[in-house]
């Protein structure tokens, strides 16, 4: 998978990726609760796209968001959504590095379109105080989103890890304390070691 052709995939569906996005405010508000997201936390949005957890964000008074996405149409769509605390970039995570000073990381949703989960997770734990709090979560689950991704995104997702895989590959940065894998959603979170 080359990020390249994740990243015009992404550019091409922006325009209406909110028309078609389903939000569950329950789902959402269960996966934040396991990432730790609560009043005055400083927040790493991985992968933002179109901004889909900013409300959340905010009825949740953090403290600051640092939201990034690759893909310039999907930032450019989240920077216009973008208030208070809320700060958008547009770039590649893993090529930028990190001052360890965010409490939490964030997910959501986009795990699969990263080509080297060792690195991410490696590259996120610099984003993080100690003990700070990865979170990898999908609103769906890891059947139905693989299903989901073996269309048209295929060339540009790897698929998601079982929950013990990915249990083990944050094993080295992160002590993991939180892996839900049903019919409904997929939630691995752990805190910085």
């Amino acid at each position: 998978m080359d990020k390249r052709d994740v990243t015009e995939f992404f550019n091409r569906l922006a325009p209406h990726w909110d028309e078609e996005l389903m939000v569950d405010p329950d789902k959402i508000n269960r996966i934040l609760d396991a990432a730790g997201v609560h009043p005055g936390v400083r927040v790493l949005d991985v992968a933002c796209g179109t901004g889909v957890l900013f409300p959340f964000y905010t009825q949740r008074h953090v403290a600051n968001v640092t939201a990034v996405d690759i893909a310039p149409e999907m930032a450019k769509i989240a920077a216009a959504k973008a208030t208070g605390p809320i700060h958008v970039l547009c770039g590649d995570i893993e090529a930028m590095e990190g001052a360890g000073d965010f409490d939490c990381c964030v997910v959501y949703n986009a795990f699969p379109h990263f080509p080297d989960p060792p690195r991410l997770i490696e590259g996120l734990a610099a984003w993080l105080k100690p003990r700070g709090r990865l979170t990898v979560a999908h609103g769906m689950s890891i059947q139905a989103l693989n299903q989901h991704h073996a269309g048209a995104a295929a060339q540009v997702s790897m698929g998601l890890l079982p929950a013990p895989a990915m249990c083990d590959l944050f094993g080295k940065w992160f002590h993991v304390d939180t892996a839900v894998s049903d019919a409904e959603k997929y939630i691995v979170s752990g805190t910085r070691l």
